[in-house]
């Protein structure tokens, strides 16, 4: 019982220091902090930027331009090159697809996947048509460094299986660095009544042939409403635009205007035609004048 006793006052006393310890004051709340709203920042191109416009004509031989020697009069393009550089030193592909996909990534086709045209892919490395994720179009460089970036025209390359409504939609300008894209998927269209795609959606044509409709004019349209657009929504944005007519690619669909105003210019003939250039651009300096 004695013992008993004592334990119990042992107990007593403990729970009463407990509860005495526990009786202290509490420590005083921190201070109150401003809490400021965080958002994700978009990547932002560096100060200065230049906007880029990349224009690809088809089928155009190096000395079709007035601007380097030819006869086709293109008097923009000669303004360009007079304020601008005229390079006469480049590879080339030869051939559509290939072309384009070396010009978009600054790398040799057949390591993007275009070794050959997108109609015709083959079953082996380099000439799948299948563009590799590790060869990353400078749209989608420019892209993830703060650039804006479109495609109207031409495109011709996505596997040819994957030219759909029904996708996938990894392979089309728009999942390869393009937030926009206009134009046809194909190596060749009407030029009357192509069939378009808006991103991946394919749309009616805006106008008929009857009503003054032709594909060059449209995507020239659909391109300046771009920028403009672009201008007044992101104008701190830099932007990059890859333009690339279906002419003059086969099939030659030209307004009878335009046959009018070049009527008899090339009737000489591809021997006539090809010392008449040579001459010009020697005098141009496209071709270096070699030493004596």
């Amino acid at each position: 019982m004695r013992r008993f006793v004592t334990y119990a006052a042992s107990l007593f006393a403990a729970s009463s220091l407990s509860a005495a310890a526990f009786a202290q004051p509490a420590p005083a709340a921190p201070a109150p902090q401003a809490v400021h709203p965080a958002y994700p920042q978009s990547p932002r191109a560096p100060q200065g930027a230049p906007n880029i416009l990349l224009v690809l004509l088809d089928d155009a031989g190096f000395a079709t331009s007035s601007a380097f020697g030819g006869k086709a009069r293109t008097p923009n393009l000669e303004r360009f090159a007079a304020e601008g550089v005229r390079y006469n030193q480049f590879n080339t592909t030869a051939i559509c697809s290939p072309t384009r996909a070396a010009l978009l990534t600054g790398r040799n086709h057949h390591q993007v996947g275009f070794g050959n045209l997108m109609d015709i892919p083959a079953g082996f490395d380099g000439y799948n048509t299948v563009w590799k994720a590790q060869t990353a179009s400078i749209a989608r460089v420019l892209q993830i460094n703060g650039y804006s970036t479109a495609a109207f025209g031409k495109w011709h390359n996505t596997p040819r299986w994957e030219t759909s409504a029904a996708g996938p939609f990894n392979h089309w300008p728009t999942g390869l660095g393009f937030d926009h894209f206009y134009g046809f998927m194909s190596g060749t269209d009407d030029q009357w009544e192509p069939h378009l795609y808006n991103d991946t959606t394919q749309v009616p044509n805006p106008a008929t042939p009857e009503q003054g409709y032709h594909l060059t004019k449209d995507l020239v349209g659909k391109a300046v409403a771009w920028v403009d657009d672009h201008e007044v929504l992101a104008g701190n944005r830099p932007y990059f635009l890859y333009f690339a007519t279906g002419a003059v690619h086969m099939p030659h669909n030209v307004a009878p205007e335009w046959i009018a105003k070049n009527k008899g210019r090339f009737d000489e003939g591809w021997d006539s035609y090809r010392e008449q250039a040579f001459a010009r651009q020697k005098q141009l300096g496209v071709i270096p004048l070699m030493p004596n």
